[in-house]
């Protein structure tokens, strides 16, 4: 029988906007921090200063400046292993992982697999482990990312693969966006109970100051639009929307996502 592990201690760091960079401690040793998708050096070097702490090693989850910005100046003071995807976009990764394998750090006792899930990005992957999905922009709490390089086929693909996680899975995406990608979701889906409280709730967290995230798996499966396209009342209003009748998945998520381009 397998011993279950603890649950990572993972905060985010504010950067920009609305960017979250995620700080995963290391089990074997607290203040040793891998961080996810850091766009910008300077906050993180703040909270790593805050907390006595140090850089272990940086994951990326595709090549897009809000992600990667930071990594040259992160590894002038920290010559750690960044590890990312097949992308010759990514000049600074040293160690590249590609779909099925398994991405170790036995020595901060950490192990992820890696998901390949392209649609915002064709390179685009996803790290999962410890309970903990890190997904950078394909999947938002209640939301999706933009297709800039994919296909509404790919994009669908890839959320369907996340969607078959272990429910208890905590999401952790690149962006604050839960506010906003309820509205919409309540557009599609105005009765829908959960989305109507998870709204309620991230108002109040929002209010205070803290971020939205993680959400989890077993949730967005409840209230995100874009992981129910084979719901009928999903599936229902898209072809309201498109004036059409929709046969497929992908064809209602589809609809769904350039409709979401468009929303205001």
């Amino acid at each position: 029988m397998s011993i279950p592990t603890p649950p990572l201690s993972v905060h985010p760091i504010k950067a920009f906007a609305d960017n979250y960079i995620w700080a995963i401690a290391s089990p074997a040793a607290p203040d040793r921090i891998v961080v996810v998708d850091p766009g910008e050096a300077a906050p993180v070097i703040e909270a790593l200063n805050r907390r006595a702490a140090s850089l272990a090693a940086i994951l990326l989850t595709h090549h897009h400046p809000d992600h990667i910005g930071g990594v040259p100046e992160l590894t002038r003071h920290w010559p750690v292993p960044v590890i990312g995807p097949d992308e010759a976009r990514i000049a600074t990764r040293t160690r590249t992982v590609h779909d099925g394998e398994r991405c170790e750090l036995p020595d901060l006792g950490l192990g992820f697999e890696i998901l390949q899930v392209p649609g915002h990005t064709v390179s685009h992957i996803a790290f999962f482990g410890h309970g903990a999905l890190f997904c950078g922009d394909t999947l938002f709490s209640a939301g999706c990312g933009r297709m800039f390089e994919g296909t509404a086929s790919q994009m669908n693909a890839s959320l369907t693969r996340l969607s078959r996680l272990p429910p208890h899975t905590e999401i952790y995406c690149g962006h604050e966006y839960t506010a906003a990608n309820l509205k919409f979701a309540l557009t599609v889906e105005p009765t829908n109970r959960d989305a109507l409280e998870y709204r309620a709730r991230v108002e109040r967290v929002r209010s205070a100051g803290s971020a939205s995230l993680p959400s989890s798996l077993a949730l967005e499966i409840k209230v995100n639009p874009f992981l129910r396209c084979d719901v009928p009342s999903v599936s229902a209003a898209a072809e309201r929307h498109a004036g059409r009748g929709l046969r497929e998945p992908h064809e209602v998520f589809a609809v769904l996502r350039a409709w979401k381009d468009q929303f205001r």
